[in-house]
């Protein structure tokens, strides 16, 4: 297996004491591969699921030639060129229901959105534009051969993928596989994910409050967060700042999981223990980020009891709330896309806004300061939402987006333009 260490210390513009936000991305999507493990799954148990066969379409699909609306099938040929032409009617065609004769030369047949073409016909004319007089039908000119037609095999054809291997099945997906009469389909497992919160001022929900102890949020906010991707989360609670529980914290979660996460332990001046330990364990890499809130941050692999077991992968977050949820967003959410064999950086926009307010900010760090954004005078706007503290996780919850304060940026003035990202496209 490579080493993760040996990949990292060779890897270009690699320092684990200012690591910018892009590269400690760069370098963790560069070492992760796609978990392994396929599930047969009914349609309706398929939604938000990697697809992980093509699906080929058993049928045409639409199945037959059809009309896209209400209206009169003809044929093109018995059109007047720049007159009105007309008609008779010989009868009905319905969806569900064909008409079971022939249209022939000067016929015409009302026929309903869906209904299969007649004999005969190529064209559909809406009734909109049309007028009935008796029996006859009158057309005008202008009419296009083959319009409001649908075509067999317009959509999908037989034999030929429907939807290719890989894609997450929304809604749309879902329905094209219902319209292909196919019950089940073929995706990727679940990502399984062990995560658990260190520190002995930790409590968890119904446990009484003693003095210098705070409750337990991160574990829940990450549940949260890895619940919205479709992970399978084991929780496995706080875990106390000592050694032996620690271990076997890890080696538990590194024997049922794809990967790992902690908050808490991998700041200057916490356990020394907490390092030493993960790194006995596996191979763990530990970087200062140049990025606020979030800068200490532990990536790795967790090696479990047995030469054969592949291990886990090992994202150890800071213990601060607010910090915790950024970079989870900036880093471990690519990476559980790319577990799940998913684009890891798929099209999440980016856009300008005006600043309503003065920031601080000081060059050689990317910030990620939380907003709200608002139109004013025909403009995007943006404004913080208040305290920024690592701490404020109410800050997490009034925003709507993250504004993202470059590396290189200084200080932003009101009405200066600065970049935001809206977190509907990732929460």
């Amino acid at each position: 297996m490579t080493s993760i260490l040996q990949a990292l210390s060779c890897a270009d513009n690699y320092d684990p004491n200012s690591l910018h936000v892009e590269r400690a991305r760069e370098l963790i999507l560069g070492l992760l591969p796609p978990v392994t493990g396929v599930e047969r799954v009914f349609v309706r148990q398929a939604l938000d699921r990697v697809l992980a066969a093509d699906v080929i379409s058993p049928i045409d699909v639409p199945s037959h030639d059809n009309s896209a609306m209400d209206g009169w099938a003809l044929r093109f040929a018995d059109l007047a060129t720049g007159a009105e032409t007309r008609l008779k009617n010989i009868g009905t065609a319905f969806a569900g229901r064909a008409f079971e004769g022939k249209v022939g030369a000067g016929e015409t047949v009302r026929i309903m959105t869906g209904a299969v073409l007649p004999d005969g016909v190529d064209t559909v004319v809406i009734q909109e534009v049309t007028r009935v007089d008796g029996d006859a039908v009158i057309i005008p000119p202008g009419q296009q051969r083959e319009q409001n037609t649908r075509r067999a095999g317009e959509d999908l054809q037989a034999g030929k993928p429907a939807i290719p291997a890989g894609r997450k099945l929304r809604p749309a997906e879902i329905g094209i596989v219902a319209s292909l009469g196919v019950g089940e389909v073929s995706v990727r497992r679940r990502v399984r994910v062990a995560l658990f919160s260190t520190g002995d001022e930790l409590c968890s929900i119904g446990e009484p409050l003693a003095e210098g102890s705070v409750y337990d949020s991160n574990r829940y906010t990450l549940w949260g967060m890895l619940t919205r991707l479709g992970c399978e989360v084991i929780d496995m609670g706080v875990v106390r700042d000592d050694p032996a529980a620690l271990e076997a914290a890890f080696r538990d979660a590194a024997s049922c999981a794809d990967a790992i996460i902690t908050s808490g332990g991998v700041s200057v001046g916490e356990a020394d223990f907490i390092k030493q330990l993960m790194a006995q364990l596996g191979e763990v890499a530990f970087w200062k980020i140049a990025m606020k809130p979030g800068r200490p941050m532990a990536f790795g692999r967790i090696q479990p009891d047995g030469p054969d077991r592949p291990g886990a992968w090992l994202f150890g977050l800071p213990g601060n709330p607010v910090a915790v949820m950024v970079t989870f967003y900036q880093f471990v959410r690519p990476a559980i896309l790319k577990l799940a064999g998913l684009d890891p950086l798929p099209s999440v926009p980016f856009f300008q806004a005006r600043c309503t307010e003065a920031m601080k900010k000081s060059p050689g760090r990317t910030e990620y300061q939380r907003g709200i954004l608002f139109r004013e005078n025909d403009e995007w706007c943006v404004r913080p939402t208040g305290a920024q503290g690592s701490g404020v996780l109410r800050s997490m919850a009034d925003a709507d987006c993250f504004i993202v304060l470059e590396h290189e940026r200084g200080k932003v003035g009101a009405g200066d333009t600065v970049t935001v990202q809206p977190m509907a496209a990732i929460v």
